[in-house]
């Protein structure tokens, strides 16, 4: 009898938060299964064969590697951190949205221009 093991969606979207996050902080084989569990979608089975180990060895990296991303961000935060950030500026977009039409045209593309910036300095694209 062949067992499929179905993840949770919610737990893959968590887990590929916490890697874009803290995957530095993996080993390069941790980073290595991670990938391909969750972003190559292959089974222990297909990953221990490629590996040349056990179903077994690679169950085991991939839940220390999850246990490990956990713990990091209990410890750093950077993911609640960074959806709080995008929470406060999602309620500044409806603010200026909310404002724009007792504002001259100046004013509104300066706190659009800003709030722009804010979000790609929060999205990694501006350093």
């Amino acid at each position: 009898m062949k067992v499929i093991l179905l993840l949770n969606i919610d737990k893959v979207v968590r887990v590929a938060r916490l890697f874009s996050f803290y995957a530095p902080l993996l080993t390069e084989r941790q980073q290595e299964f991670i990938r391909l569990y969750y972003h190559h979608d292959l089974s222990l089975g297909e990953i221990a064969k490629q590996q040349g180990i056990s179903r077994q060895a690679v169950y085991d990296n991939l839940k220390r590697s999850e246990e490990s991303l956990e713990d990091y961000e209990e410890k750093l935060q950077l993911l609640k951190y960074y959806d709080g950030i995008r929470d406060e500026l999602d309620k500044l977009n409806n603010i200026v949205d909310k404002i724009e039409p007792r504002l001259d045209e100046d004013n509104v593309r300066n706190l659009k221009d800003v709030l722009a910036r804010l979000q790609a300095y929060q999205e990694g694209e501006l350093m």
